[in-house]
C-alpha cells in the first residue's frame, strides 16, 4: 500500500470484537455505512499511552454520536485480551467503562491493509482514519508509539467535514465549529483575508 488512504474507499474488516462487555464474533466495519466512522489503532493493551487514549475518546463518547460517527478501536490484540482489559479498573490500568467496540486484529490484517503495522515490531503505529458515510477515508492521522493523539482534533476535523458536506465551503487552518469559513475559490480567498 501507498500509505496514504484519504480519498480511498477504507479497507472493510470483519473480525471479531468486544462491545459492551461481550464478544462479537462477526464484528463488520461495513455494518456502519451511513454513519461517520473514527476508526484508531493502538499498540496493544495493558500498557502505558494506550489507555489514556481509549480512554480519552471515552470521556468525549457522546461529541461523537451527536455527530453521527462510531468510534471503533483497534488492536493487534485478541478479543481475549480486550474482555480482560475491559473488566480492569481505570485505577490499575485498566480500560473500564469504555462503551464503544474494540476490534480484535491477532492476524494484523487490518493493521496492514490501513498500513499502519510498524515492520518488526507486531503491532500498530497510533493510526487515526476518519471515514466518510459513504466509506471512503476523509482524513487520517498516524502517530508514532510514544506520541499521544488529541481527541479533539478528531472532533475538529470531524466538524469540518460535516461542515463542508453541508455547506460546500471549505475550513481554513485552525477552523472550529462556528467560525468563518471561505470559499473553495480565489474570491473566497480574498474575501476570508479581507474581512
Amino acid at each position: 500500500m501507498s500509505g496514504v488512504l484519504v480519498g480511498k474507499k477504507a479497507p472493510d474488516f470483519s473480525a471479531k470484537a468486544v462491545f459492551k462487555d461481550q464478544i462479537v464474533e462477526n464484528f463488520s466495519l461495513e455494518s456502519f455505512r451511513g454513519k461517520y466512522v473514527v476508526l484508531f489503532f493502538y499498540p496493544l493493551d495493558f500498557t502505558f499511552v494506550c489507555p489514556t487514549e481509549l480512554h480519552a475518546f471515552q470521556e468525549k463518547y457522546e461529541a461523537f454520536t451527536a455527530r453521527n460517527a462510531q468510534l471503533i478501536a483497534c488492536s493487534v490484540d485478541s478479543e481475549f485480551s480486550h474482555f480482560a482489559w475491559l473488566n480492569t479498573p481505570k485505577a490499575k490500568g485498566g480500560i473500564e467503562g469504555v462503551n464503544y467496540p474494540i476490534v480484535a486484529d491477532l492476524n494484523k490484517t487490518i493493521a496492514k491493509d490501513y498500513d499502519v503495522l510498524v515492520d518488526g515490531e507486531g503491532v500498530a503505529y497510533r493510526g487515526l482514519f476518519l471515514i466518510d458515510k459513504e466509506g471512503v477515508v476523509r482524513h487520517q492521522v498516524i502517530n508514532d508509539l510514544p506520541l499521544g493523539r488529541s481527541v479533539d482534533e478528531a472532533i475538529r476535523m470531524l466538524d469540518a467535514l460535516i461542515f463542508f458536506e453541508e455547506n460546500g465551503e471549505v475550513c481554513p487552518a485552525n477552523w472550529h465549529q462556528g467560525e468563518k469559513s471561505m470559499k473553495p475559490d480565489q474570491e473566497g480567498l480574498l474575501a476570508y483575508y479581507s474581512s
